[in-house]
Parts: structure tokens; sequence; C-alpha cells
């Protein structure tokens, strides 16, 4: 039988919390990475043949403390000239040695990133204006 639990506030923070204090692991910052191609099945699966569009950077520490199971990203640094052209289709945030902390996908509504266009051109530039991340499960 899978355990599906709710939790408290405090724990939903705490969870929060060690999730996004995984970014600044090593030596920070961290950094937001958006993709065009198929979307990995998970944070752990490899790449494949994703074309790896635009490089952000977060502040350090990347995100402020939770409050009510959400963590809210500091500044994020705009990449100001693309790697590449094509349409955003996921991302991944990795700590500055490249692991893996969160994957999600990327569009203009309704995606675990948010984007005024998917549409990127080599040499441009990308910006992110708010990232959260919310710990499921809060009661």
């Amino acid at each position: 039988m899978a355990l599906d639990p709710s939790i408290t506030t405090a724990a939903a923070n705490a969870a929060a919390d060690a999730v996004v204090d995984l970014i600044d692991a090593g030596t920070p910052p961290g950094l937001l990475k958006i993709y065009a191609g198929t979307v990995p099945a998970n944070a752990n699966a490899a790449l494949g043949g994703a074309t790896l569009l635009a490089t952000l950077t977060f502040s350090n520490p990347a995100f402020g403390a939770a409050s009510a199971g959400v963590a809210t990203a500091s500044a994020i640094t705009s990449d100001t000239s693309a790697d590449a052209t094509g349409t955003a289709t996921f991302f991944r945030i990795t700590n500055a040695a490249g692991t893996v902390i969160i994957q999600g996908n990327v569009d203009t509504a309704s995606a675990d990133l948010i984007l005024s266009s998917t549409s990127i051109t080599t040499g441009g530039t990308v910006a992110v204006s708010s990232l959260t991340y919310t710990q499921q499960g809060l009661a």
C-alpha cells in the first residue's frame, strides 16, 4: 500500500527548503537550463537528444525560506545570448557542479515554468521574472 500523507506546514517548509538548498550545494550559483526536445522521463534520466537553448544563473542563495510549503526564487540572471534556436519544452535546475535537482515542463501557460514565449533564438535574451517551488502534501 502506498502512503499518500498530508503533512504539516512546518514539515512542508522543511521539505521545500531541503530541496531548494541542494541548488546551492558545492560552489553556488545554481543554474536554470532551458531545453528543446523530448522531455526525459524524470530528473534522473539522461537528456537524450535535447538541445540546450539557454542557461540562466540563480542568485546565492537560489531561494528564500519556504512559507506555507512554497519557496520563492531569489533574482535569476537572464541569459543575454541564448545558445541555440528552438522551442523550449522543459527545464532542469542544477547546482554549479551540474547535478540535476529539479526538472519540469515549459510553456506559455499552465506549466512548471511559464515563459512569455517558448520560441528562443540564438543570441536572444531569455528571462524569468519569478519561479517558485511548492512542496506537495500540505494539509
